[in-house]
């Protein structure tokens, strides 16, 4: 990884440095070529408009590109944010699920006490990163033996998922409905597949787990509650269901393939900063102005010395030369990141 990082940066400073030698190499030879030549000077001063129009011409598109770019940036944000609204939406509507089921009374008896009280501050993300040996309360968890069929690993994740940060350790009463759901929580969700457990403990393996997860002790109510809510999450899904493992189960996968993975992504997306081809362009572009445009007027109006139209019309040819040797591999970086 070193060494493909080592020859990225290489493929950027050679041409670079080949630009700076050009660049050097130039006002030096055409500096030494008006104290020999009478009229090279004239000559120089002849050619002004040809490299103040190409760096102007050069200059103009690099900022109309950068303003399309930035106008087309804002409106995939602007499509990202509202797409972004409706899985919170699917988001707080799966959390009103789980705590539903977390205050159930379907759990064996003693667990929910046994999780609460004597693994207080316990979090599903230590007992899953236990060999990272930061928790100590996490490796006794899983030491611990008990009669809670392993049902008390669901109880965990559940938990998780009613989570506002990577840190928190104890739920509150009332669940929070964030505007936004942070990217790192999102991102352990994803990486310990938060919600899985509901495909595997009501689905694959429900006949191992019927007798310790009572759904009959979960109030019809409730029931019609949670029913509500997965309708709300996506009514084409879940409009033939009805309360029981099987929809529990289903609920689970769904959450996890289509709702999670997305709501990262579009998360992601959101707090992306400008690509480095905006950047590389913006300093093409300045260099063009300073040394193409604004310096040759500058040796016009305040009859500057003509090394001063020598540095320019070298910087022009040296940005030429780099912009050549190097927007390929920005455009083809841009378009694969």
């Amino acid at each position: 990884m070193k060494k493909k990082s080592f020859f990225k940066d290489l493929y950027t400073l050679i041409p670079l440095v080949f630009s700076g030698f050009l660049c050097i190499g130039l006002t030096f030879i055409l500096w030494k070529k008006t104290t020999l030549v009478l009229q090279f000077e004239n000559q120089l001063i002849d050619l002004s408009s040809i490299f103040i129009s190409i760096s102007g011409f050069l200059s103009t598109f690099i900022l109309l590109y950068l303003i399309l770019f930035a106008v087309n940036l804002k409106k995939e944000k602007k499509i990202g944010v509202s797409g972004l609204e409706v899985l919170n939406k699917k988001m707080h509507d799966f959390r009103e699920i789980i705590e539903i089921l977390l205050r159930s009374k379907m759990w064996l008896p003693g667990l929910k006490e046994y999780i609460d009280e004597e693994f207080a501050g316990l979090t599903f993300f230590q007992v899953k990163e236990f060999y990272k040996g930061k928790s100590k309360l996490a490796i006794e968890f899983l030491q611990e033996k008990n009669n809670y069929a392993d049902t008390e690993n669901l109880y965990l994740e559940l938990k998780s998922l009613l989570q506002t940060d990577t840190k928190q350790k104890h739920i509150p009463e009332t669940i929070a409905k964030p505007e936004s759901y942070k990217k790192e929580l999102i991102q352990k969700w994803l990486e310990h597949k938060c919600g899985s457990g509901l495909w595997y403990y009501f689905g694959y393996k429900y006949g191992t787990y019927k007798d310790a997860l009572d759904l009959e002790a979960i109030y019809e109510r409730h029931q019609e509650k949670i029913m509500m809510h997965a309708i709300s999450i996506d009514n084409k899904a879940f409009e033939d269901s009805s309360f029981n493992e099987v929809f529990l189960s289903k609920l689970g996968e769904y959450m996890t393939t289509e709702v999670l993975p997305k709501l990262y992504q579009l998360q992601e997306k959101s707090s992306e900063k400008l690509p480095s081809i905006s950047r590389y362009l913006y300093f093409i572009f300045l260099l063009l102005v300073f040394f193409g445009v604004l310096l040759p007027l500058a040796y016009f109006l305040f009859s500057l010395n003509i090394l001063s139209l020598i540095i320019s019309y070298a910087f022009v040819i040296s940005v030429v030369f780099f912009i050549s040797t190097t927007f390929f591999r920005f455009l083809n970086n841009s378009v694969n990141n």
